[in-house]
């Protein structure tokens, strides 16, 4: 039971990278590189992934008192990659587009695949501030 025992850990511990980072990374060189549009899962997969990191960095002292948070994760972030489920579009359609677009409001308007326009930058917009796109903005 011993060897069985270190096998699945050693697993375990080689999937989260696969999973986070090699896959991903593998996919999107994939979609970089296609001369089709690809899908943007990818884009949002790093944009989804990176908030995550970001806010798990911050929450560390809270998360090491959750025993199965890395377990948790790794789920969470295979449904973010894996192609079946497609969550990191899901995401990105559903909660961080809104956001976004409150910062981009001019420019020139591309229609996406569902048939929606969106704002999008274009060379003539101007550059967003880093800092007003990261700070919320009071309503007057």
């Amino acid at each position: 039971m011993g060897k069985l025992w270190t096998l699945i850990t050693q697993l375990h511990s080689l999937a989260g990278p696969v999973l986070t980072l090699l896959y991903p990374l593998y996919a999107s060189v994939i979609a970089i590189e296609s001369t089709s549009k690809y899908d943007e899962q990818w884009l949002a997969y790093w944009i989804i992934y990176s908030f995550l990191s970001l806010m798990e960095m911050l929450l560390q002292p809270l998360l090491e008192w959750v025993p199965i948070w890395y377990d948790v994760k790794l789920l969470v972030v295979a449904w973010l990659v894996l192609p079946q489920f497609k969550g990191a579009a899901f995401l990105y359609e559903r909660f961080v587009r809104q956001h976004i677009r409150k910062y981009i409001t001019q420019g020139k308007h591309h229609s996406s695949s569902d048939g929606a326009t969106h704002p999008k930058i274009s060379a003539t917009h101007p550059k967003i501030r880093f800092m007003d796109f990261i700070t919320p903005k009071k309503d007057s």
